[in-house]
């Protein structure tokens, strides 16, 4: 493509706000986005609140209107704490959609810009590559080799070729699948052939993960248990008193007590929160089970350029003439020294064969030092016409520029190719031990850590060009060494895998040298190495036994990184693998974990991922790894809280009933304890800190249950202990000789602090649980205020006392509650160390 991008400036930045203002983003309508009464019919028909409904409905039966109001009025304030926790979820689903959006590169004030493509307005010009999603409809001002396949609109599978000269246009959500291409936008939004075929971009969508899905049959197995318990609390009630009414509403309390309806809220707060955390680290989820999977991941498979390294490349070192140069030393002692002639030619055809204004960052190195040591010699040609390319492709890893000279200049066509060392000196037909003795200059650079590119030159007489580069007459000019540095934060991150376990591969198409060097560098460990050629040389089986023990894979394929995936997984790793380029959408798919690069993948790597890295950074995969250890932490001990304070909620339900003793709890006490377990589930633990050895441990298991005995057994002695001291409670109201309501309020007062203490026992599983009230949290603080607030109004003002059929306690009594909760607090201590130590001897 012969244009200088230099020359158009694209819309201003103040333009493009204006259009942005005027016709809206370039998007289409996503699917239908709940209004508030659909979030209320939803929540109206949970279980829960059908039971407060009954329930209300018998106190007006039973002629206690006030009881009724308040029990009905609390199913308003439940439904705000959820109308929460739902817009909380959304915002961090729409910001994950946003997030999501096709990106676009755009010319403005003149400068390539990367961005949103809903950001994209008529009038912006765009710059396409292969791999990209077309984000308007627009037409082709400047093209190479484009091909665009456009099934979505014609249903055609071939790709159809692009020319300007045929005054073609691109159409948005289009794949370009070959070639470069710039455009003009005329079109953005429903103004687009796909809006008006009224098809939605694909987005991403909250879909129930595997765990949700467990989650909700255990809700619904609960349930019916629960349901049960209803009817049988009801009979037994009603046949040894007589009293059918209260005997339903016995049984509605039970019921109401055994539901666990907070597992849902927890796993979908949880999850679309935890995704929102981690686009915090510059890693956008696109599909939330991969938070799932993060926690598990014990393999790491990454490309080096641009993760492990900055992808920011420079010219280190050029060979000519049989002859190095090291490129840092022309700057000696300050000062610019000129470039020997010998390697003149070499700049000059690197140059040819690459963009005249790059975007490739190699292209970019070589265009700097060209510029910086050519100008003002015969080697720079902006007065050369491109005539044609020839693209790299799976068989010859090089590319050819053919350029025209001025007709005073004639001599008829002159050709420049670069690419991997061995694709040039195919070109050039070297026989074997000139290729044997280039290749050991190659190895020299490789060594150093360099990536190494050859390059060659060819004039060509004839006016029809052939169709493939081989029938040019290539001459060797060269090679050229780029450095591209470590990132700083690679080593720190590579030394906190192996500390938590996780395997890190590296995938690299230069040479094993280089690969070697650049492990060295980062502290990635072994020194064996199977390159491109080994590996499609061996079975199946030979790179599962192999693949034990090798990390770094050298002149690798994307192709081949479908093969090391599945290597990985057949010997029971869960297995992440970045990729950013078209032929690594089948990798990334088949990967646990599919990471795709945000800043220089393609947008059907995009697609096939579960992540994206906003910006390409090795680390950023590493703290989205700890992050999914510690959301998948946090749901465990908040399903423990959940499991354990409804044990004590159940017996004090149903104890009651069996053994003819006045009932302890009514419906409005069930609720009062959810308005303390809903917001403790979903805020609390969410927020809670990840723990101090979360990236120390072994990654857990795919196949380990959210539900395992160590969570059971947790939460039934953690449950247990508050049923006791409750019970403790209870007894010690009729040994006093308490009034029923006194005992009553007694009994409630000592399992909300209790209660309290089992936030503090499940926040963290390896500090002491004392240590646990001093680490902050500051969801905490308003949930343990509130809760003390509510539970001083319920015991003291005397209207609330009549509807929760309390009698205000002495001083004396609520010591007693407080000491209550402190003995069941050391409870969960001695449960917390047995545990642990159960855990270590099974290690």
């Amino acid at each position: 493509m012969d244009i200088d991008l230099t020359t158009i400036k694209g819309l201003t930045a103040e333009e493009a706000a204006q259009r942005l203002k005027q016709h809206g983003y370039n998007e289409l309508p996503t699917g239908h986005k709940r209004s508030i009464f659909e979030i209320a019919f939803k929540i109206l028909a949970e279980p829960m609140f059908l039971l407060l409904i009954a329930g209300g409905l018998l106190y007006f039966i039973l002629g206690d209107a006030t009881e009724a109001l308040i029990l009905v009025s609390f199913v308003f304030v439940i439904m705000g704490i959820t109308f929460y926790q739902e817009h909380k979820t959304e915002h961090a689903l729409d910001e994950l959609r946003r997030l999501s959006s096709p990106r676009a590169l755009v010319l403005r004030d003149g400068k390539e810009l990367r961005i949103a493509g809903r950001d994209v307005v008529s009038g912006d010009i765009v710059i396409v590559h292969e791999g990209d999603y077309v984000p308007a409809d627009a037409k082709l001002i400047a093209a190479s080799n484009l091909a665009v396949d456009e099934s979505l609109l014609t249903g055609e599978s071939v790709p159809v070729n692009k020319l300007v000269a045929d005054k073609a246009n691109i159409c948005a959500s289009t794949l370009v699948v070959h070639g470069y291409g710039v455009a003009e936008v005329y079109g953005t939004a429903l103004n687009t052939e796909i809006g008006k075929i009224g098809k939605a971009l694909q987005t991403i969508s909250s879909e129930k993960t595997a765990l949700q899905k467990m989650t909700l049959r255990l809700v619904r197995n609960l349930a019916i248990i629960g349901l049960s318990f209803c009817v049988l609390v009801a009979l037994i009630y009603g046949y040894n008193s007589g009293d059918w009414l209260h005997g339903i509403l016995a049984g509605i309390t039970l019921a109401m007590a055994v539901l666990p309806e907070e597992f849902p809220v927890i796993l979908t707060t949880f999850l679309a929160l935890g995704a929102w955390r981690i686009s915090r680290e510059n890693v956008l989820t696109r599909r939330v089970p991969a938070i799932e999977a993060l926690g598990s991941a014990s393999v790491l498979c990454v490309d080096k350029t641009g993760t492990l390294t900055i992808n920011k490349m420079q010219v280190a070192k050029v060979f000519a003439g049989d002859e190095f140069l090291d490129v840092a030393s022309l700057n000696g002692a300050g000062t610019k020294q000129n470039l020997p002639s010998k390697f003149h030619g070499l700049m000059e055809y690197s140059m040819l064969a690459s963009q005249r204004d790059p975007f490739d960052p190699m292209e970019k190195a070589i265009k700097m030092l060209g510029d910086r040591y050519l100008d003002g010699t015969k080697h720079l040609h902006k007065d050369w016409k491109l005539i044609h390319e020839y693209p790299l492709s799976k068989d010859l890893f090089a590319l050819s520029h053919v350029w025209q000279a001025p007709e005073e200049n004639d001599d008829g066509f002159i050709i420049a190719a670069k690419g991997a060392p061995e694709a040039i000196f195919d070109l050039c037909h070297l026989s074997s031990d000139e290729s044997d003795e280039l290749f050991k200059r190659v190895r020299t650079m490789a060594s150093e850590g360099l990536r190494v590119l050859g390059v060659a030159k060819a004039g060509f007489a004839e006016e029809a060009l052939p169709n493939e580069q081989h029938d040019f007459n290539f001459e060797f000019v060269g090679l050229i060494g780029l450095a591209d540095p470590v990132r700083t934060t690679v080593p720190a991150a590579i030394q906190k895998c192996k500390s938590a376990g996780i395997r890190v591969i590296m995938i690299t198409g230069d040479y094993a040298e280089t690969a070697r060097n650049i492990a060295g560098k980062i502290g990635l460990s072994g020194d064996e190495v199977i390159t491109g050629f080994e590996l499609a040389e061996m079975s199946d089986h030979e790179l599962e036994r192999r693949i034990s023990s090798v990390n770094i894979f050298a002149r690798i394929v994307p192709e081949q990184k479908l093969r090391i995936v599945n290597a990985l997984k057949a010997r029971g790793e869960t297995v992440a693998m970045t990729g950013d380029g078209v032929n690594d959408a089948p990798a990334l798919k088949a990967a646990h974990i599919g990471i795709a690069m945000g800043e220089r993948g393609t947008d059907v790597a995009r697609e096939a991922s579960d992540l994206v890295l906003l910006k390409d950074d090795f680390s950023s995969i590493v703290q989205s790894v700890s992050l999914g250890r510690r959301i998948f932490d946090n749901i465990r001990k908040a399903m423990t809280f959940t499991f354990a304070v409804h044990i004590p909620i159940i017996g004090m339900s149903l104890l009651p009933v069996i053994f003819k003793w006045p009932l302890i709890l009514f419906p409005v006490h069930i609720v009062f304890l959810e308005l303390i377990i809903d917001p403790a589930c979903s805020i609390v633990f969410e927020a809670e800190a990840g723990e101090a050895d979360l990236m120390q441990r072994q990654p857990r298991s795919a196949r380990d249950s959210l539900f395992n005995k160590q969570i059971l057994t947790a939460s039934l002695l953690q449950g247990g202990v508050v049923l006791v001291v409750v019970l403790i409670a209870f007894g010690l109201g009729h040994y006093f000789g308490y009034a029923g309501t006194t005992t009553r309020a007694f009994s409630f007062a000592t399992m909300v602090l209790a209660n309290l203490g089992l936030i503090f026992a499940n926040r963290s599983w390896s500090r002491s649980v004392f240590k646990n009230i001093f680490t902050p949290n500051p969801a905490l603080r308003w949930i343990l205020s509130g809760a003390l607030v509510f539970l001083g109004l319920v015991l003291y003002v005397p209207f609330l006392q009549n509807i929760f059929h309390f009698a205000a306690l002495s001083a004396l009594d609520i010591a007693i509650c407080f000491g209550l909760a402190l003995f069941s607090m050391f409870g969960f201590e001695a449960i917390r160390f047995m545990i642990n130590r159960q855990k270590h001897v099974s290690c």
